[in-house]
């Protein structure tokens, strides 16, 4: 009985089927599943804060809370230099729309360095007041004026005597203790307006 050799068997079948080597070689091969993608970051929620922000909701409120008033400060003091009758009214402000703009430079810098977004404008409770003090003239506009602004600076002094000690992230608790004497120095300058006024005691 003749016995094949296999190698011989399989060139047989290859030639039977009508395939040479070099077809052989060009049968498709099976698919190879496509490179795996790099998944896509994650989508951040809208109004979230930037990974990079480690301020504690605390410090942002105060960050935005500072800015507001801060804003509000200079449009009234924009407002005393239209409306107000006295020089002492008129200067002062002048003065709080220089150096609170000089605070909200400063504030504004940190806030993008802590990836903190500024608010744009005062808020609507302080755009409702300025439009109050639109409408006011001479004496009447100086005296409601410098009482507003005893009113805010005891407050602004109250927040950030507070916040100069008790602020978690140290660049916030530094501007708080750097603005807070300039703070002071317009509460007595509102107190000696609201004197000469003859404003609320």
């Amino acid at each position: 009985m003749t016995r094949h050799h296999p190698l011989k068997i399989l060139c047989v079948a290859l030639a039977s089927a009508g395939l040479s080597g070099a077809a052989f070689a060009q049968l498709p091969m099976s698919a190879s599943p496509p490179p795996s993608q790099a998944p896509s970051p994650p989508i951040e929620p809208i109004g979230a804060h930037p990974a990079g922000s480690t301020l504690s909701h605390g410090d942002r409120k105060f960050i935005e809370d500072a800015a507001r008033d801060g804003m509000a400060e200079i449009e009234l003091g924009k407002l005393a230099q239209q409306h107000a009758a006295s020089d002492q009214a008129k200067q002062l402000g002048s003065k709080m729309i220089q150096d609170h703009g000089k605070a909200g430079d400063e504030l504004r810098r940190i806030a993008e360095a802590k990836g903190v977004k500024m608010p744009t404008e005062p808020s609507m409770m302080q755009r409702h007041e300025a439009d109050k003090f639109s409408k006011l003239n001479g004496g009447d506009f100086d005296k409601a004026y410098a009482d507003a602004m005893v009113k805010d600076h005891e407050k602004a002094v109250k927040t950030f005597t507070k916040e100069s000690t008790e602020a978690k992230d140290p660049d916030v608790r530094s501007f708080a203790a750097q603005t807070l004497p300039t703070l002071k120095e317009h509460l007595q300058l509102a107190q000696a307006a609201q004197q000469a006024a003859g404003g609320r005691k």
